[in-house]
């Protein structure tokens, strides 16, 4: 009798555990259906990654102040002062955006012209 009631409990719990998952949104091979076959194991690894941090409350969205001191953070490596000041205008609002993170990485260019005396 304690077996079966054992098993009931953990029958019952699965149901539930289930019943919310399938709540919560689409499922990892839904989200990972149009990934190539190298990149779907990665892509449900991270899915299901990232679900288990939503569980844990560890996803949180940062204010623009922080995602702004991050991608400044990211011109410290240039020892240059050139170079730094080329790489936060490129991190700037006025840099020109292209590619996707989907396709494999954002590209961020910013022009300046130089004028040539003689």
């Amino acid at each position: 009798m304690r077996n079966f009631r054992l098993s009931v409990f953990v029958g019952s719990a699965l149901l539930v555990w289930g019943a919310q998952a399938q709540a919560a949104g689409p499922s990892a091979a839904q989200q990972c259906a149009d990934s190539t076959q190298v990149s779907h194991a990665a892509c449900v690894r991270e899915v299901g990654a990232a679900a288990q941090a939503a569980r844990r409350g560890q996803l949180t969205s940062e204010d623009a102040a922080t995602y702004e001191r991050n991608a400044m953070a990211r011109c410290s490596v240039f020892k240059n002062a050139q170079d730094r000041a080329d790489c936060e205008k490129r991190m700037g609002p006025s840099a020109r955006l292209s590619g996707s993170v989907d396709g494999g990485g954002l590209l961020r260019e910013e022009t300046t012209t130089y004028t040539i005396t003689k």
